[in-house]
């Protein structure tokens, strides 16, 4: 049986981390061992970030919409308790898309919100 070498797996391996380092500062781009814990890092940093994002948008679109309640002299959290009493099924992303794009249906929404109060 041949023996088998493993240089051209091995090639291919650093080029793809290589590749995927490439623009970082100093040696993280060019050498291996370097180039190769940067990008775990960055991975796992961008693994988290995915996360973030999410928490991040749904506190925006909360703010979003109690700033919106104030204007029309409701807060939020009763504003959020009067839409689940009157059976109005609307995410926070929606709402808050109404609080920025039309304030008159919105004002409607927390009419209907105090109404079922």
């Amino acid at each position: 049986m041949a023996r088998v070498k493993g240089a051209m797996m091995t090639r291919k391996r650093r080029k793809k981390i290589l590749k995927l380092a490439k623009g970082y500062w100093g040696g993280k781009s060019r050498l291996f061992r370097t180039a190769n814990e940067a990008v775990m890092k960055s991975l796992s940093y961008a693994y988290v970030g995915r996360k973030l994002k999410k928490r991040d948008f749904r506190s925006l679109w909360i703010t979003r919409i109690s700033a919106a309640c104030k204007l029309n002299g409701m807060n939020y959290s009763t504003f959020i308790n009067g839409l689940k009493k009157a059976g109005i099924v609307l995410n926070r992303k929606i709402l808050s898309e109404l609080a920025v794009s039309d304030s008159a249906g919105f004002a409607a929404l927390v009419e209907k919100a105090k109404a079922a109060l």
